[in-house]
């Protein structure tokens, strides 16, 4: 078990819309000022969805490059782009955000019922991000939406080897309609599949954040938290940031005598590459 923890911060995400969620960060100048805040409180990496000049998700590549650019500028953090986007997003732009030479890049394992929509996520596209990473020295994150991924990723791993770095870390994303349940049973079973040596995070949605968190923790894991995940800090309470929901994870970290991990002991955990 990890005596510390990796928290990440997913501060954007790109289902919620702006006029619904005002306190959504989607400027470059917001992110970073929500990212700054986010260290001071726990958070170790940053898993960046970014926005259009109308607030839209966009996979733009200049905008891309400059929002990495101002996070290494202004704080520590590990920077870790998202390769999702939003569900309508074409396969060639989902990869081109590797150009962007992030520290880390999310790399989901298949695809998965997202509500109403369907997050596509083929084989043959999943290989492709995998080498492409590696090709970068880009740290991969695979993101696995169901237990049926953890084979995927096994599958992926005997084919095509070890990713940048050599280090397998996964994040179990919990409670998406369609997709696995954000509840410890569930979390228990992802663990029997997740590969030796391999290091986790867990991503509870909606109104699994806590449960999932919890969990996560007893088990030995890591955590994501942020806006992207959840705009409802409790029953009936909207959050007010994101630093509000790394601060709590933050605080049951320390309950767990797991405290937060700064970033470099994150990087030398995750083995991101020095140069990027």
């Amino acid at each position: 078990m990890s005596t510390g923890t990796l928290i990440t911060v997913a501060p954007t995400g790109a289902e919620h819309a702006k006029s619904d969620v005002p306190n959504l960060p989607v400027t470059i100048e917001e992110l970073v000022r929500t990212a700054k805040d986010c260290e001071r409180v726990g958070a170790a990496m940053i898993h960046v969805h970014i926005r259009g000049a109308d607030a839209r998700p966009t996979l733009d590549l200049q905008r891309l490059k400059d929002t990495v650019a101002a996070l290494r500028e202004e704080t520590s953090l590990v920077v870790q782009l998202s390769t999702g986007g939003a569900v309508t997003d074409p396969e060639e732009h989902r990869l081109r955000v590797l150009d962007a030479m992030p520290d880390s890049a999310s790399c989901t394992m298949g695809t998965v019922n997202f509500g109403d929509d369907v997050f596509m996520n083929r084989w043959e596209f999943v290989v492709e991000l995998h080498k492409r990473m590696r090709d970068r020295g880009i740290v991969p994150e695979y993101e696995i939406f169901d237990l049926g991924q953890l084979a995927s990723l096994h599958r992926l791993l005997d084919q095509h080897g070890l990713p940048s770095g050599g280090h397998v870390h996964v994040d179990l994303v919990m409670g998406v309609p369609g997709g696995m349940p954000g509840d410890t049973e569930t979390l228990v079973a992802a663990l029997r599949m997740i590969p030796d040596g391999a290091t986790f995070s867990a991503t509870g949605i909606g109104r699994t954040s806590l449960p999932v968190m919890l969990a996560s923790l007893s088990a030995g894991g890591h955590l994501r938290v942020g806006m992207e995940d959840t705009v409802s800090y409790a029953r009936g309470e909207r959050v007010r940031d994101n630093a509000q929901l790394v601060a709590r994870a933050a605080g049951l970290a320390k309950i767990a005598q797991r405290p937060p991990m700064p970033a470099d002991e994150v990087r030398t955990l995750l083995k991101v590459a020095q140069s990027n």
